[in-house]
């Protein structure tokens, strides 16, 4: 049997010559003691039990998230999921059905304020809580009625509400009465308005090409979504735009010295950006920091394939540079991640270092509606999805990932195809065996499932030790829903045998003189990568956007803010690692030469 050597770990070399000779079912542990434990990872989208929601089509949908920490537990709420969580670590998550809440009121916001949880939406009044955890709250007053809220507590005590949701609208601000059930104290004022003429990635469309609505192609954005975080004396005043559906969908942010501003924008925005990936979005969200002073973003991500409004949520790093810029890592934003309390220092890089080795990979299945085969669970869009004809126990779907390599975590995605599930009921669980191969014929268990009870629409597995393997098996054991079998995506992360691509690939920028909000980046292609990242910002120091690419030589951007100077690089990556670029060229303003 000719097994490949699987470098460094000597667990991986004695495992493979176990099975050389035959031993396979000998445990690593007998002969070396317990492998020095990992730390904890995630994956996104979070792996939440979103609400089926009460009105056909079925379809889950979980969007415009905030997070607080108050007592000792991160308090998680979103739209439309007929109730809300708590965690100690923001990764395992308890849901609450709240009562006397009108939880079902979109763009829920929260504040904290003298050990109280205060708590709004769109269009209805203000509830608190001293006791989440029980899911009772009363009612306090009925003084506003606004879209998209954000309650914001100041240092000094002093409570505003800051609001907007309208097409190629504003973001306005007014300040509360805390000591007078937050009746509005004076005029409310325009914090700023929608600038798509000058901010690129505000026009509508999923590529910032603007949108057909009706008879009408439109440039505008929706402009919603407000949320306030005060860092280092410095007010943050972030929205979201162009509209939810969107892959473009992201948040940018206005700097002020007062929460009245005046406010100025950043022209690092947006500063919350993820236009490409597994799952794309990252619009509407909520920045806060956890229980070790580090900040993270919690963000709406985008699949709007059954309903306009179908959609996840994703959580990533956020920091504040040297220069106070606000800004986020959204570089392989859905590949693990470490878990927020292993997170080291400020530092945006929370990688766990594993990569997909799954994608366009060989796929087989027990059974296949037509135009669903099981290729599309492997290619890298959660809005497309393999089915099996039945919902029977025993339906599988298996990759061949082309070649022996280490298995570190996978991560389940479970489809709603043809489901008839309205609401949250009982019965919602999933239920799957995880096996793998070196040969395809012996499969080795790696995770049973089969006794869960939740309801785990993007379960992520971490496995215990790295595991070689060439084939994954997954088995149905009972799908909830009413549908049949179905997976949006089996993604697998790990590591090949191999290096990175050698180098990063030479490339070209050309700024668009006639449309400065445009601009296209070109590459010379190499056999060794499996694709490439774009990575841009306005300082070469200052790289915080970036796209992911596969199969292509050209990126052509159209979210650029237009009076602003950018730098590029593309760096290469294949299923061992990334390597990144070597220089960077300049995308200057055009005006400006």
């Amino acid at each position: 049997m000719n097994i490949p050597r699987i470098p460094p770990s000597t667990a991986a070399r004695t495992r493979t010559l176990l099975r050389t000779l035959g031993l396979a079912a000998v445990p690593l542990i007998a002969l070396f003691g317990a492998e020095p434990q990992r730390p904890r990872t995630f994956a996104n989208p979070l792996n939440l039990e979103y609400r089926f929601m009460v009105d056909g089509p079925s379809r889950r949908e979980a969007a415009d998230p905030a997070i607080v920490l108050f007592g000792d537990d991160y308090y998680l709420f979103a739209s439309k999921s007929g109730g809300y969580w708590h965690s100690r670590d923001l990764i395992d998550w308890t849901f609450v059905a709240s009562t006397g809440l009108p939880i079902e009121a979109y763009a829920p916001a929260v504040m904290v304020l003298n050990n109280t949880l205060y708590y709004t939406a769109c269009n209805i009044g203000l509830y608190k809580t001293t006791d989440p955890k029980s899911g009772k709250w009363e009612f306090v007053s009925q003084t506003f009625n606004v879209g998209d809220p954000d309650l914001f507590a100041d240092d000094d005590g002093r409570v505003y509400l800051y609001y907007g949701l309208s097409y190629n609208g504003a973001i306005s601000g007014r300040e509360l009465d805390p000591k007078n059930q937050f009746k509005p104290i004076g005029e409310p004022w325009v914090c700023f308005r929608a600038n798509y003429a000058q901010h690129g990635w505000e026009r509508r469309g999923d590529d910032n090409l603007g949108a057909a609505t009706g008879n009408l192609f439109q440039e505008g954005p929706w402009l919603e979504g407000a949320w306030m975080t005060k860092h280092g004396g410095t007010y943050y005043l972030q929205y979201a735009s162009p509209g939810t559906e969107y892959r473009t969908y992201a948040d940018g942010v206005y700097t002020a010295a007062s929460p009245r501003g005046p406010f100025t924008y950043s022209p690092s925005s947006p500063f919350s950006f993820k236009p490409t990936g597994f799952i794309t979005g990252a619009g509407h969200s909520g920045t806060f920091a956890d229980k070790q002073g580090h900040y993270w973003h919690i963000a709406t991500m985008v699949i709007s394939v059954k309903h306009q409004f179908e959609r996840r949520l994703g959580l990533f790093p956020v920091a504040f540079d040297a220069d106070r810029v606000l800004h986020m890592n959204t570089l392989f934003g859905d590949y693990p991640q470490v878990a927020p309390h292993d997170r080291k220092g400020d530092s945006l890089d929370t990688s766990a270092g594993w990569m997909l080795l799954s994608y366009g990979r060989k796929a087989q299945a027990s059974s296949s509606i037509d135009s669903l085969g099981p290729e599309k669970a492997f290619d890298e869009d959660i809005k497309s999805y393999w089915s099996a004809r039945t919902p029977n126990a025993g339906e599988w779907l298996s990759v061949d990932l082309g070649r022996t390599c280490r298995l570190d975590a996978i991560q389940v995605n479970f489809a709603e195809h043809d489901s008839t599930a309205l609401g949250r009921s009982a019965d919602l669980f999933h239920q799957y065996r995880l096996e793998s191969s070196l040969d395809g014929k012996s499969w080795q268990p790696l995770a049973d499932r089969s006794s869960n009870r939740k309801d785990v629409p993007h379960d992520y597995v971490q496995l215990g030790a790295s595991t070689p393997a060439r084939h994954v098996r997954l088995t149905n054991v009972h799908m909830p829903g009413g549908g049949p079998f179905s997976v949006r995506d089996l993604r697998i992360f790990g590591s090949a045998e191999g290096k990175p691509p050698a180098a990063a690939p030479a490339f070209e920028v050309h700024r668009d003189a006639s449309d400065p909000r445009n601009a296209v980046v070109r590459w010379q292609m190499s056999r060794d990568a499996a694709g490439y990242i774009v990575r841009y910002g306005i300082a070469p120091g200052k790289l915080y956007h970036s796209f992911e690419v596969r199969g292509q030589k050209e990126l052509a951007l159209h979210g650029l803010n237009a009076d602003a100077d950018y730098y590029v690089t593309v760096d290469a990556f294949n299923e061992t690692g990334r390597t990144p670029g070597r220089e960077t060229r300049q995308a200057a303003y055009p005006a400006a030469r």
